[in-house]
């Protein structure tokens, strides 16, 4: 009879320690979830802002020479992510591609100056750092105009940092929903185990030795947990790429891994951090208040 009480209690323990595992997981794939979403949120406006043209039409009296000088000196700007020479034969043909007709046959003369496409870093992609850009250019007798898009600039700007909020309200939100979720499962777990550490205290042991045994347990089943979050994360990354292959220009392997390592630790902290409170409480009540 003792043996099958001993059995279908352990059999419980094991079953509440696992679903405490799984959820767990659950919650931090959900933090992760979010984490990745910012994450490629953020690498779509640098992608947006660095592929965003600055066209600077040159003098058509210019040397081809001088042109590619200069085309090189602003490729070696700090605030130049790259820059491209364009000559009036190529902005030509760019042209008749787009629109799909010859117009240089129809005018009997190409229209076009010969320009350089400048390329911004994207912390420089912003009308103050454009203008003041723009302006400096302007000095050189070389340069005939300088053109770029300055109400898409602050738009883009505008609903980049907008989403950005949203996204971190939401992760900020989350993040505190889910250390409640996480410290309510493990407390629950412990909470069938209340009886036993009241019985160990009256033997006579230290609080430090009953403790270390359910903290090594917390923090193993946070250390699980977020293993089972992150390949789940792996999994759901994969598969997003394999669906949607223009996503690759938004991947950072660094970024990524620090989202991960992230999950672990966060699972981990709050495993453990959760156990420690949990036991110390109940080391804590008197005999009679662990039947309340």
């Amino acid at each position: 009879m003792e043996e099958f009480e001993a059995s279908t209690a352990a059999k419980k323990t094991k079953t509440i320690y696992i679903s405490t595992v799984f959820g767990i997981a659950m919650v931090l794939l959900m933090v992760g979830m979010l984490g990745l979403i910012l994450v490629h949120a953020n690498n779509l406006s640098r992608y947006i802002k660095e592929n965003m043209v600055v066209n600077v039409f040159v003098d058509e009296g210019a040397r081809e020479t001088e042109v590619v000088q200069f085309q090189q000196k602003l490729a070696n700007d700090p605030h130049v992510k790259r820059s491209q020479y364009v000559p009036k034969e190529q902005a030509a043909r760019n042209l008749q591609k787009d629109l799909g007709e010859d117009f240089v046959k129809f005018l009997g003369v190409n229209p076009l100056s010969p320009s350089i496409d400048v390329y911004m870093k994207a912390d420089y992609a912003n009308n103050n750092d454009l203008t003041r850009f723009a302006n400096e250019l302007r000095k050189n007798p070389m340069v005939k105009e300088v053109k770029y898009q300055q109400s898409l600039v602050d738009q883009m700007n505008q609903n980049m940092t907008s989403i950005t909020l949203v996204i971190l309200s939401f992760t900020a939100i989350f993040l505190v929903v889910s250390i409640a979720l996480i410290n309510n499962t493990i407390r629950l777990a412990i909470y069938s185990q209340r009886f036993l550490i009241k019985s160990m205290q009256l033997v006579g042991a230290t609080k430090g030795f009953i403790r270390k045994p359910f903290l090594l347990y917390g923090i193993w089943h946070g250390l699980l947990g977020a293993l089972i979050a992150t390949i789940i994360l792996v999994g759901t990354l994969y598969l997003a790429y394999q669906q949607v292959p223009d996503l690759v220009v938004l991947q950072n392997y660094v970024e990524f891994g620090i989202i991960f390592a992230g999950v672990v630790l966060l699972g981990i902290f709050i495993s453990g951090f959760s156990t420690f409170l949990a036991v110390n409480r109940f080391l804590r009540l008197k005999i009679y208040q662990l039947y309340r």
